[in-house]
């Protein structure tokens, strides 16, 4: 009896040491990275002064009730207007939608395929348009765009950069769930993207409010058809040693998840998109570490298992109170279950919830905020089933239904 105790004991040890090391790991990354953001970045100087000319490509999926109001919108860029054109690829569209966006000033590529994919729509909207373009702009078939954009992710390329992402935020804050979901961005424009560029680092594409020289977008997609795209985009870049540069108010306003089955699904295809890029990935991105001293895309490569910040404060929380419990209540033997213990895992809990109140902006800090933070274990709980839901997510199209077609108040600064 007392050897069976004495393995379970050291079993259970050595899971809490493997946890505690990831979970130590993931703290200590978001902690760098969040802190980082609070400083300022020095800007490169521009390096010529030219207008580019952008492909502004808008791929949609059965999006018929928003993909007319998107490209109205679109359209009010104060860039001048040959210089961009709009085009929306339309991918299971209804007729009438269909002709009422050709009664618009923009181009409409109609793409039908056996097994739907952003990458295929884009991929064939390429080869549909020709190469008369200097920038692919990508926007997702919900984002509206502050005015200024187009010229602000063109000041960017003038720096030199030809990898750019613009700041996506929050169309929508109609439900506690939609709070989340922004703040949840808003904490990765952060970490993975402000914080990651003053230290040198390229910033993460999230898929949309992007833009890559044409050519460049042209010849790194043409090898991507996975669900993840934009990953892989960025890991086909980051790997040729390209910076990705991040324009923090270039702002693109993207819907925000409303309902906690939409939350499931979104959540599902990112979490198996990064477990797939980070297995596909990370002998290539250690060895180019080791052999051409590209961290760059090595940080990125181990990114990719970095858990959603919502698991991670969830866990840290019950590892924490259980063995806090455990440590002030508990007797010899339960004791023993934990050989870290409570006064390891608070430190990782405490740096944790720093970095994301660090993270969070000012204009989150309300009553709404509040009352969405209410909704945090059900949230918890519905991660922890996109975890139990993921196999086979990395491999087929999810689509994620828009609806919110309210205006949002749209700041230029």
């Amino acid at each position: 009896m007392n050897n069976t105790m004495d393995y379970l004991t050291y079993f259970l040890s050595g899971i809490e040491i493997l946890l505690f090391a990831y979970f130590a790991y993931a703290a200590m990354y978001i902690g760098v990275y969040g802190f980082a953001s609070l400083f300022p970045r020095r800007q490169k100087p521009l390096q010529e002064n030219k207008n580019r000319k952008f492909a502004v490509m808008i791929p949609g999926y059965k999006e018929d009730l928003v993909i007319v109001d998107v490209a109205k919108d679109a359209l009010e860029q104060d860039y001048p207007k040959e210089l961009f054109e709009v085009i929306v690829i339309a991918d299971s569209f209804k007729p009438a939608t269909l002709e009422a966006l050709r009664k618009l000033s923009i181009t409409v590529v109609e793409v039908v395929f056996e097994v739907s994919k952003k990458s295929k729509a884009l991929n064939k909207c390429m080869q549909v348009i020709g190469d008369n373009y200097d920038v692919a702009m990508i926007l997702d078939a919900d984002n509206l765009m502050a005015h200024d954009v187009l010229k602000k992710i063109n000041d960017a390329f003038n720096r030199g950069f030809l990898a750019v992402q613009g700041h996506r935020m929050a169309k929508n804050t109609n439900t506690n769930f939609a709070v989340l979901d922004a703040i949840s961005e808003e904490i990765n424009n952060s970490i993975f993207r402000e914080g990651h560029r003053v230290l040198g680092l390229s910033s993460a594409l999230i898929g949309s409010g992007m833009a890559i020289d044409y050519r460049l977008y042209k010849e790194t997609m043409a090898s991507v058809d996975s669900v993840g795209e934009d990953k892989e985009v960025e890991m086909k870049l980051l790997m040729q040693g390209y910076t990705i540069e991040y324009v923090e108010d270039a702002n693109v306003y993207d819907e925000k998840t409303s309902k906690s089955d939409v939350f499931v699904n979104q959540r599902r295809r990112w979490i198996a998109a990064q477990l797939m890029h980070f297995k596909d990935y990370f002998f290539i991105g250690f060895w180019h570490f080791i052999s051409k001293g590209n961290f760059d895309f090595f940080d990125k490569v181990v990114q990719m298992i970095q858990p959603p910040r919502i698991l991670l404060s969830g866990i840290l929380f019950l590892f924490t109170l259980i063995s806090g419990l455990f440590h002030f209540f508990g007797n010899d033997t339960l004791n023993g279950f934990f050989v870290l213990g409570f006064y390891f895992w608070l430190p990782l809990f405490i740096v944790t919830m720093i970095t994301l109140m660090i993270a969070v902006p000012r204009k989150f800090y309300t009553k709404k905020t509040f009352r969405a933070l209410l909704s945090l274990p059900h949230g918890f709980l519905l991660m922890l089933m996109s975890l139990l839901k993921i196999r086979g997510a990395g491999s087929k199209f999810i689509h994620t239904t828009h609806s919110h077609t309210g205006e949002v108040k749209k700041h230029n600064k």
